[in-house]
Order: C-alpha cells, then sequence, then structure tokens
C-alpha cells in the first residue's frame, strides 16, 4: 500500500493520516491496536498527624481491612498534655470575657469613690494652704519659694481630684464594647486551638477511611516517623484497573467508554473492560511499554476499568489491551 503526501499536508491531516494507515496495517496484517501497561490499585496513603513513637500496629501488609477498623496507634502523652494546655488557656479566657460583660464590681466603685474623696480633702488642704501663705509672701515674711512650692502643690493635688474623678467614671460606665470584643475574640481563637489538639490527638489512633488491603507499612513499632510521612498505605477497590500508555497513531479511534480486551499476563483468557479516562497531555512511551517504533512516538494515559471478573489480580502484573473495532459504549 503506497500513500503519497507533500509537504503542504497540515499536520493534524497527518496524524490522521497516521492513524489510518496503522489500523490499516493492523486491519491487513491481522494485529489488533493495542497498548502496553500494569494492573493498578487506587492507593490511600494515610501520613503522621505528629512526629511521634508508634506504639502499637494492628494489622500486616496484604491484610483486608474495613472502613473504621483501626491500623495504628502513636503515642498520646504528649498531645494529650497540649490539648489540656489549650483548654485551659480556652477556660481562662471564658472567664476573662465573663468579668469584662459583667462589669465592674459595686465594690470597685465605692473604692473609686472613696479614693475621689480623699483626693479632694488634700486639695482643699492645699488650696487653703497657699491662700495663706501668698499674702505673706507679697509682704516678703515667707520665702518666694515656699510660695511656689505651695502653689505646685495645690496644683498637683487639683490633678489628682480629676485623675480619680475619670477612674470613678470609667468604673460607672463599665465595659466598653471593644473590651467585650477582644475577649470574645481571644475566646475563639484559644477554643480553635483546643479543638486543633483535639482533631490532631484523634489522628493519633488511624483507622482505614474505606475498604482495601494494606499495601505497605513504611515504618516498625517504636519508630519515629517526620510529620506528613507515610505510615499505612492502602489498595482500595473491589477490582483493579489497567493503566496504559496508548500510542499516538491509535489514539485518535480510542475514546471514553470504549470496549477494550485486557489481557493478563500469566492469565488465559481475556477480561473484558471499558477505557473510563484518557489523559489529555501526552507524554513519551516510558520503557516497559515500548514495543517496535512506539519509542519514538508520544503516548497517552489511559485508564482501563475491568469487570468484576479480574477478582483480587494483584497490582503490578503486565497487560495488554486490545482495542476491539467498533466497541461502543
Amino acid at each position: 500500500m503506497m500513500l503519497a503526501t507533500t509537504d503542504r499536508i497540515s499536520p493534524m491531516r497527518r496524524a490522521g493520516v497516521a492513524a489510518a494507515l496503522v489500523l490499516s496495517l493492523a486491519a491487513c496484517t491481522g494485529e489488533t491496536p493495542h497498548a502496553l501497561g500494569t494492573l493498578e490499585y487506587d492507593r490511600v496513603t494515610l501520613p503522621a498527624p505528629a512526629s511521634e513513637r508508634i506504639a502499637r500496629i494492628d494489622v500486616r501488609e496484604g491484610q483486608r481491612v474495613t472502613a473504621g477498623q483501626p491500623l495504628m496507634q502513636l503515642e498520646l502523652a504528649l498531645t494529650q498534655s497540649q490539648l489540656a494546655a489549650a483548654q485551659a488557656q480556652a477556660r481562662e479566657a471564658r472567664e476573662r470575657l465573663g468579668e469584662l460583660k459583667a462589669g465592674p464590681r459595686s465594690e470597685d466603685i465605692a473604692q473609686a469613690r472613696a479614693n475621689l474623696a480623699a483626693v479632694q480633702a488634700q486639695a482643699r488642704d492645699a488650696q487653703a494652704y497657699y491662700e495663706r501663705l501668698l499674702p505673706l509672701g507679697r509682704q516678703r515674711l515667707v520665702a518666694a519659694s515656699d510660695v511656689d512650692r505651695a502653689r505646685a502643690n495645690a496644683g498637683n493635688t487639683q490633678a489628682q481630684v480629676r485623675a480619680a474623678q475619670e477612674a470613678l467614671l470609667e468604673l460607672e460606665r463599665g465595659t466598653r464594647s471593644e473590651q467585650i470584643a477582644q475577649g470574645e475574640s481571644a475566646l475563639a481563637a484559644a477554643e480553635a486551638q483546643a479543638k486543633a489538639q483535639s482533631v490532631t490527638l484523634g489522628k493519633l489512633d488511624l483507622v482505614a477511611p474505606r475498604d482495601g488491603r494494606i499495601d505497605t507499612i513504611p515504618y516498625k513499632l517504636g519508630d519515629q516517623a517526620p510529620v506528613g510521612a507515610p505510615l499505612v498505605v492502602m489498595l482500595v477497590g473491589s477490582v483493579p484497573y489497567a493503566r496504559v500508555y496508548v500510542p499516538e497513531p491509535i489514539r485518535a479511534n480510542v475514546r471514553v467508554g470504549q470496549a477494550v480486551q485486557v489481557f493478563v499476563d500469566g492469565r488465559d483468557g481475556a477480561l473484558n473492560g471499558r477505557v473510563r479516562m484518557i489523559r489529555s497531555d501526552p507524554s513519551f512511551t516510558p520503557y516497559y511499554a515500548l514495543s517496535g517504533k512506539d519509542a519514538t512516538r508520544l503516548s497517552w494515559l489511559t485508564e482501563i476499568q475491568l469487570d468484576k471478573g479480574a477478582g483480587e489480580l494483584p497490582a503490578g502484573l503486565p497487560v495488554r489491551v486490545e482495542f476491539v473495532p467498533g466497541g461502543g459504549k
């Protein structure tokens, strides 16, 4: 079969012609368009919420678990202490806010009034002394410095009276709305900190988020993993899916929902499946999926949903996916 092309043919047309050529060759040789890849499961990773020593491991690698089943426990002592401290700070902030809302006590107001009366009496005495001394100073019967000191003392006591009056007025008017708002904000921050510590404490008891199988437990009993390190990795899903790389010549004829046949290395017969996802961005074909001239071509990562006949095949098995001509949704 001969195909004539010129430099004026558009890239899109060349891609379509190439795909048609590959399919035509496949039809002539009896080879069904296919892609290579591996069996995979969705993975769920449980990271370390805190850098604490592993106190207990309840499962082993390869074990089937159900949602909510205990998997591992980290040491609780430090986080429990931090939670208790945060809760105490929240209680202190709550009591302080209650004090602000209640306003000053009647005893404090009475004390402020007594202080005002005392400084008023001192001010009257200082003013009277200054007024008696002033004519004597004019007659030069007392030193001018004594008159000045009497004047300063009278002015000082008058200032003390004004300060005592303002202090009493502040108590009588009660707590300002801005102070109450500040107290409410402090309480909210303290309660949020206590809640965060409570959540962290709860995460120290690791449980399975979904039904699945334990794939790996990277750390052992007594290890202290850093924050964010994977403590347990689970494989979830009742059946695996095939992750393959569709080569460029057949990409135009592969679509989501298309029926395919999946051949697993070491297993007789084919499994039925359907294309559930095709990445929009191409990448270079990985080394384990190389086939002939595909080594120099782009490929598209594609996921194939298998039917229940796949059972519990292990992840990582090599597969070959054949795209059935005309396979519909």
